[in-house]
């Protein structure tokens, strides 16, 4: 049996992995733990459930997806019946991220492999536990033909690069996924790139401030907000911010307590790089809230930063951790001031109770996807696309958009034999009034 042809092999091979992430989830929470104490409840949300129901929506589904879709035929070409077929590109190569390192690795190699593809897998190296569970997994499910995991540094990644591939999926930072779109040019390789950006989150005057606070501080402290869609900045009306800060410092020590760091519910910052720089964007700054970091644990407490310039890094750079910068506006310009001068976010988020200045929104500005009067939530749903847009991305995915990226559409015409009009047949002499004739009654049709 053949994985790119037989779909029973494929969904078999997606129930036996479905199997193995059941009997190692526990596993898997741990490996979790131990990268940087992602608490377990993260853990089970955000990763473990969240592939487990990919693979179960995946399997009870591909079937039909999988299946040729017939459209309706040209009149050009009657008789005739229109499909299109999907088959798999051939030999993809996922590179995941650190941040959600069991889900932003197995969801794309579930889609992948549904769709028929040979696989190789490249983990993070920052998340060795979890890197390592995987391919122990993977090893467990998959013969080496069809999946593969390859672990090691950015030079691994570097080297994979140089390869030929017929798909490449991308989870990471803007910067790294310029350097895959140009080796990915090299071949003319498909791509989606998964980035990030920075994240706005409007709070109008009509918003329900004490709803709105705790759902922004979930949104910001999960992963120790070290989440590609995280709110990267809060934008709210000058007249509510003093009442929003003590709002947002309520909700953050009714979360984690007064100390933080004490509480098992915050993650930590992934590594001692990513710690110093994180500490580099507090320079200069005027924090309203939190600020304390431990070096020996890689803790950094929520943070709120009251007005930070424009020019400064915090302001200039993705955030990636649980920093929040708080601006006020006064006018709807100032809002088009700010997030006009960034690129184009991978989310955004608005808290409003005012129709007309949502739907304003909405249609002003492009970013990836996002919620109104909630923050993060909108990956939850697999009929949604999730991706970006201009720098925050190329692509998206979830559900069955997942199959479909990791899918060449491909179109047949099935053209019946028992009628065969010489009209389209040279020599054209005599043709040309009564083609345009034919073309401009099958316009007419077409409207009616």
């Amino acid at each position: 049996m053949n994985h790119r042809t037989d779909i029973k092999y494929r969904k078999e091979s997606l129930k036996k992995l479905l199997y193995v992430i059941t009997q190692q989830e526990e596993a898997i929470i741990k490996a979790l733990y131990d990268d940087f104490k992602k608490p377990a409840f993260e853990a089970v949300l955000t990763e473990t459930n969240y592939v487990i129901g990919d693979l179960k929506e995946t399997i009870k589904n591909i079937d039909s997806w999988a299946k040729p879709k017939k459209v309706w035929s040209s009149l050009l070409n009657f008789p005739s019946s229109d499909y299109i077929y999907s088959e798999p590109y051939g030999n993809v190569l996922i590179l995941s991220p650190w941040n959600y390192p069991f889900q932003l690795a197995l969801c794309p190699l579930v889609a992948a492999v549904a769709a028929g593809n040979k696989v190789t897998l490249k983990p993070s190296e920052l998340t060795p536990h979890t890197a390592a569970i995987i391919s122990k997994i993977i090893t467990e499910t998959f013969p080496v033909k069809d999946v593969a995991v390859v672990t090691g540094d950015a030079t691994v990644a570097a080297e994979l690069l140089k390869k030929r591939w017929d798909y490449i999926f991308f989870t990471g930072s803007v910067t790294v996924g310029k350097i895959v779109a140009k080796a990915a040019a090299e071949n003319l390789t498909p791509v989606t790139l998964e980035l990030g950006g920075k994240s706005p989150c409007i709070v109008d005057e009509t918003a329900n401030l004490e709803l709105s606070a705790r759902r922004i501080v979930w949104g910001k402290i999960i992963n120790a907000g070290q989440t590609c869609v995280a709110p990267d900045y809060i934008l709210v009306h000058h007249k509510m911010k003093h009442t929003f800060v003590k709002l947002l410092i309520h909700e953050i020590e009714k979360a984690l307590g007064t100390n933080p760091e004490e509480s098992p519910d915050f993650a930590r910052i992934i590594n001692l790089k990513n710690w110093h720089r994180q500490l580099g964007l507090l320079e200069n700054q005027k924090i309203l809230y939190g600020g304390q970091s431990n070096i020996e644990t890689l803790y950094l407490a929520p943070t709120l930063l009251d007005e930070p310039k424009r020019d400064s890094l915090v302001m200039n750079e993705e955030i990636f951790g649980p920093i929040l910068p708080i601006l006020s506006y006064q006018s709807n310009s100032d809002i088009d001031t700010i997030i006009s001068s960034f690129e184009k976010p991978l989310s955004l988020y608005l808290f409003s109770q005012n129709k007309s200045f949502i739907d304003e929104i909405l249609q002003k500005y492009s970013f990836g996807g996002g919620c109104i009067n909630d923050t993060v939530i909108h990956l939850v749903n697999h009929r949604l696309p999730f991706g970006g847009v201009g720098h925050s991305g190329i692509g998206a995915y979830h559900g069955k958009l997942s199959f479909d990226i990791f899918s060449h559409k491909k179109a047949i015409v099935k053209r019946g034999t028992w009628l065969d009009l010489p009209m389209r047949y040279a020599p054209y002499k005599n043709k040309l009034k009564t083609i345009q004739k034919i073309l401009k009654w099958i316009k007419k049709k077409k409207n009616q």
